[in-house]
């Protein structure tokens, strides 16, 4: 509300629609909350009742959570992608009644679990496209439900001023349920003071300001989403963009010019692979020209972004460099207006983010989790490290226990799990730290760095550390490669799991007129292991440069003849690896890689967008990779 006071007419969200961006400011965004918390108080939702929240990012979903926000209620968004089955538990765990979804998709998912979570009663959309012949009682349009707050809005004067006023900020402000990697999702209850508090703490970091853009494309139930495009934006006032659809979002993108961004590794990695697709189909003049600027790049750039001495000459060419190439590339992927980028949510590799701070995107990373509102540690400006994840934040503690796990105490820390007190006293201890999983250590300067899940990071049967992560982002750098699982704990050597990058490796693949039919036949293909096992290799030999990591080097390497699909609980919604999961699934891989197999045939059973189940079989051939001299050893 005091957004509609302070900046009445100051764009608040917009979203493309049928190729034309449509505007509201905050006064009109005020007014459409307004009508939808009263007609859901009309419909009979009350204080500390759940409102489930599905669908793409849309501006009337965001308005969604702020209705059952001031009413008193507590929004879930739940993952839009994920099948009815997978939405079964969140829903009947949260006590769902009442859902507000996107259109016809996300009903028909409702409607056909209602028969095991009886209890929803109320079910509103907003896209009425394809909803003419649906006559379920439990059904309300967005529009006819805003209708009818404004009715009740007239006949009850004053209730949803006196309904907003009797708000704590000790009451949980949002649900939001965890990626669940090692058993069911739990929900993480935040309250409206630790969601504030995360808000204006990134905010003062980075000096934010209500004249920011950011795009809103990340999945609402992530708490990514959750912290830069509903938390900061409420606080700050900036403007939030929904992009038209997950098709659109880098053409979307480049139109907007957003000057606050956020998205996890993966997405910055695509981007890279799309960067680097399209500069093998590029003239041998444009070739030569990119690599050679991109060298002066990979130099001096992040020295200037970081505002550190650079010789004139390189500062020249850097500024050529910025004409010819760095400028362009930007202003293709959308990133020219960039002023602060952020990336989080699994470790990036160190030569994805120098890649991009070396073009010159201010490109940070951020620590936190869903317990924390994302909120633990912040790269500041100009003490950029590409190893670390930078300091704590301000107002966090942050210590190591005995054996390296991160602990953090925070005012952004959750106020519980969902019905979960036996869950919630294990992650949080008697002096109210909240216990991380993951490992990590504080280099000479106080930044903290992750090495792993603590969960994950093991030791081979020589001593030596095994971080899986650290290992699988080395070679998730290289475009042709979009997903690697690690195998090394209390073995003798490393053996890894390869997925391919269809588009990459298939666009690499017709351009020296390689036939395949599908993803199954291009990943089987000899040329294809070929191009793998030199990026293997190359891992190889910068792992064999590194003391702690040198003798985690891959011997043995398979590329798996289908990707791994959260469709399959190989990963989860926000594409973590599950690895105990995978481990159970392919131990017959696992057994043939270790046991010296050449190849390995197998079967596995996948699951369809449209719910059916089918079989997917191949022989898999095994490869051996070089491996290198390990050039400086030291005690594990």
């Amino acid at each position: 509300m005091a957004h509609g006071r302070e900046r009445p007419n100051k764009p608040a969200f917009r979203e493309k629609y049928l190729g034309i961006w449509q505007t509201w400011n905050w006064s009109q965004v005020n007014e459409e909350v307004r009508a939808l918390a009263c007609g859901l108080a009309a419909l009979g939702f009350q204080r500390g009742m759940n409102l489930a929240i599905i669908g793409d990012n849309r501006p009337r979903l965001y308005w969604a959570m702020l209705a059952a926000q001031c009413l008193g209620g507590v929004p879930v968004p739940l993952y839009q992608d994920a099948p009815a089955a997978d939405m079964s538990y969140v829903l009947e765990n949260a006590e769902i009644k009442y859902a507000i979804v996107e259109d016809q998709e996300q009903v028909d998912k409702l409607l056909e679990l209602i028969g095991c979570c009886p209890d929803i009663a109320h079910i509103a959309y907003e896209d009425e496209r394809g909803m003419r012949n649906y006559t379920h009682k439990e059904l309300i349009s967005y529009a006819k439900l805003q209708e009818l707050g404004r009715d009740y809005d007239k006949s009850h004067p004053g209730f949803y001023e006196s309904t907003i006023a009797t708000g704590m900020e000790c009451d949980n402000a949002i649900i939001l349920y965890t990626s669940g990697t090692t058993g069911k999702p739990k929900g993480v209850c935040q309250t409206h003071k630790a969601l504030i508090a995360a808000a204006t703490g990134g905010i003062g970091f980075d000096k934010l300001s209500d004249e920011e853009n950011v795009l809103s494309y990340l999945p609402m139930a992530w708490v990514g989403d959750c912290l830069f495009s509903f938390a900061q934006a409420m606080v700050a006032g900036f403007t939030v963009n929904c992009p038209e659809s997950s098709d659109t979002v880098t053409t979307d993108m480049r139109e907007i010019g957003p000057s606050y961004y956020f998205a996890p590794p993966r997405i910055f990695e695509n981007m890279l692979t799309q960067v680097m697709i399209r500069m093998e189909d590029a003239g041998a003049i444009k070739r030569k020209m990119f690599h050679h600027y991109m060298e002066v790049a990979r130099r001096c750039g992040a020295d200037i972004l970081n505002g550190k001495h650079v010789p004139l000459g390189d500062r020249i060419e850097y500024a050529i460099g910025n004409v010819l190439v760095y400028g362009p590339l930007k202003n293709v992927l959308g990133l020219s207006r960039v002023r602060v980028a952020y990336t989080a949510g699994a470790a990036i590799g160190p030569d994805l983010f120098k890649f991009y701070r070396s073009i010159g995107v201010n490109l940070k990373q951020f620590y936190g989790s869903t317990e924390t509102c994302a909120y633990i540690c912040f790269q500041p400006d100009g003490k950029i490290k590409f190893d670390s994840v930078g300091l704590p934040a301000p107002g966090v503690e942050v210590k190591l226990a005995a054996n390296g796990e991160v602990l953090v105490k925070s005012p952004t820390l959750m106020d519980c799990y969902y019905k979960r007190p036996d869950a919630t006293s294990e992650a949080i201890d008697g002096e109210g730290y909240f216990h991380t999983g993951d490992a990590g250590f504080f280099d000479n300067d106080g930044h903290l760095k992750i090495i792993d899940r603590a969960a994950d990071v093991g030791k081979m049967n020589n001593g030596s550390m095994f971080a899986p992560n650290y290992i699988e982002n080395k070679l998730k750098f290289f475009p042709f490669i979009k997903e690697a699982v690690s195998f090394g704990n209390q073995r003798d050597q490393v053996c890894a799991f390869i997925n391919i990058d269809m588009e990459a490796v298939g666009n690499w693949a017709e351009r020296r007129g390689i036939a395949y039919s599908g993803y199954t036949d291009l990943a089987a293909n000899r040329q294809v292991y070929e191009l793998v096992k030199e990026c293997v290799e190359k891992v190889n030999a910068d792992l064999a440069g590194e003391a702690l990591m040198g003798d985690t080097q891959v011997h043995r390497f398979l590329v798996l003849h289908k990707e791994l699909d959260p469709d399959d609980d190989e990963l989860t919604r926000t594409r973590k690896v599950r690895r105990r999961f995978i481990a159970d699934k392919y131990a017959v891989l696992i057994d043939a890689l270790y046991g010296g197999k050449p190849s390995q045939y197998i079967e596995t059973q996948v699951k369809f967008e449209d719910g059916r189940t089918g079989v997917v079989s191949a022989d898999l051939k095994i490869w051996d990779s070089k491996t290198f001299p390990v050039v400086t050893r030291q005690a594990a």
